[in-house]
């Protein structure tokens, strides 16, 4: 039976129910205390003549009456509720119509259910809040995807015409040709490694041990040094224990890719990068701040679009494959945190990475200048 045949046969089951609880309440307090004989009035003390109605006689006219009444209530009950328990579903119908379109591949349908905020109306709000993300999600795969497949399109291309022309002039220079194959290679095999973390990491598919960001930060810092003095970028690591939960080698990842992208994306000289930990009331922040070129509000929303970059690098051979700030965008989300990224006054960016927060055992201030 469909729902609303239950409700309907629910509705009018009540409303018997409730019938011949009134009728047995008229039986037992009233009909009962009627004599079953037959009784006189004197004509002198009464208004009315004749004789008092026994019980059988009462009984004989009321049940009759009471069948039918039962019979109108079936009835209205069964009509009645196969009409309210039709309003109370259509909310769901809708809902089940969306969802049938979202099932064919149309994920910008919404139900937008009018009225007042019960019940079905939180459920068709959860349903269109679900399916804005979703859609969302949809886009931003499709779009990385397209992405994905016109960077890994270029080495794949490079490296085809480096062989067709190692093929048509057989003395062209061997050693040249194999550095140049040997850095697509490379470049390629970058790529595909950071779309594979991507793909793992939004899978969440990590197991969450302690970690402190502060830690993190510091062997970050000693990794990109000799890149930071080969820039002229001057770094400096300051900041409390920062104790989180997670992947350490995710958080490492994310520490890393922030401090190169502030190095490589920074003045050509006498450049610098802060990095500073701390710790709030319920999460620990990571800020990564650089000094470089003017940035329009306009585009610090793209720059964790996967394949975008703010400003040209300063350094090719250190340029990477596009997918710096997107590897943290994605890490910060699979740890439950929050990314902000705020143009600075004077020039360059500033980056906060915001992650729910382990009471620490102690807190012990550090200040390291590099």
């Amino acid at each position: 039976m469909s729902v609303r045949l239950k409700l309907t046969l629910s509705y009018a089951g009540f409303l018997m129910f409730a019938g011949i609880l009134l009728l047995t309440a008229v039986w037992v307090f009233l009909l009962r205390y009627v004599p079953n004989r037959a009784m006189l009035y004197n004509p002198d003390d009464s208004p009315t003549d004749g004789v008092f109605p026994i019980r059988s006689a009462l009984l004989a006219v009321f049940a009759p009456r009471a069948a039918a009444v039962l019979a109108f209530v079936l009835v209205f009950g069964l009509l009645g509720g196969w009409i309210l328990a039709g309003r109370m579903l259509a909310p769901l119908t809708r809902i089940t119509d969306a969802t049938r379109t979202a099932t064919s591949g149309s994920l910008s349908h919404r139900i937008r259910l009018p009225g007042r905020k019960d019940e079905f109306r939180e459920l068709a709000d959860a349903f269109d809040a679900m399916l804005a993300r979703l859609e969302a999600h949809v886009a931003e795969q499709r779009r990385f995807a397209a992405n994905a497949s016109h960077e890994l399109r270029t080495p794949l291309a490079i490296t085809k015409a480096l062989i067709d022309v190692a093929r048509t002039d057989p003395g062209q220079d061997t050693g040249e040709l194999l550095d140049r194959l040997h850095s697509v290679n490379t470049r390629a095999i970058a790529l595909t490694e950071a779309l594979l973390l991507v793909n793992r990491t939004e899978q969440r598919s990590f197991t969450r041990e302690p970690v402190d960001l502060s830690l993190l930060a510091e062997e970050a810092t000693e990794t990109l040094l000799p890149l930071a003095e080969k820039n002229g970028v001057t770094l400096e690591a300051h900041g409390d224990i920062a104790p989180t939960t997670g992947s350490q080698a995710l958080l490492l990842q994310l520490t890393t890719n922030l401090v190169h992208n502030a190095i490589v994306h920074n003045l050509p000289e006498q450049g610098t990068v802060r990095i500073t930990t701390g710790v709030r009331p319920r999460t620990v922040v990571l800020t990564v701040e650089n000094t470089g070129d003017q940035l329009t509000p306009e585009l610090i929303p793209t720059l964790t679009e996967p394949f975008q970059r703010g400003t040209e690098r300063i350094h090719t051979d250190h340029a990477g494959v596009g997918l710096g700030l997107a590897i943290v965008k994605t890490i910060t989300q699979a740890h439950d945190g929050t990314l902000t990224l705020t143009p600075r006054p004077g020039g360059g960016l500033r980056i906060t990475v915001e992650l729910p927060a382990e009471p620490p055992a102690t807190q012990k201030p550090r200040s390291d200048v590099i």
